[in-house]
């Protein structure tokens, strides 16, 4: 599968803990990377400052579904799904 050009949902749903250009510590679930364009084209695509993690995610139909709306909603919910529980 290829990546659907400007759907950035895997540049917005997951939360990232290493750091990114502009952002020292990451990001958090749901919020635009800033490397975003406004077209939603990755800035740093190919770069060596692209987080690993960034690197190794790779287009598969479980992940993005058949449009972006879905690709986000799916990865909202696995990030949801993989967050640690709160302590009471």
């Amino acid at each position: 599968m290829e990546c659907r050009m400007g759907c950035a949902a895997c540049c917005i749903a997951p939360s990232i803990s290493s750091a990114i250009p502009g952002l020292p510590v990451g990001k958090p679930a749901g919020v635009r990377c800033l490397q975003l364009t406004p077209d939603n084209l990755c800035r740093i695509f190919g770069r060596p400052e692209r987080p690993a993690v960034c690197r190794s995610l790779r287009p598969e139909r479980e992940m993005c579904g058949d449009n972006d709306a879905e690709a986000l909603d799916k990865l909202t919910v696995w990030e949801k799904m993989t967050q640690p529980e709160q302590g009471s």
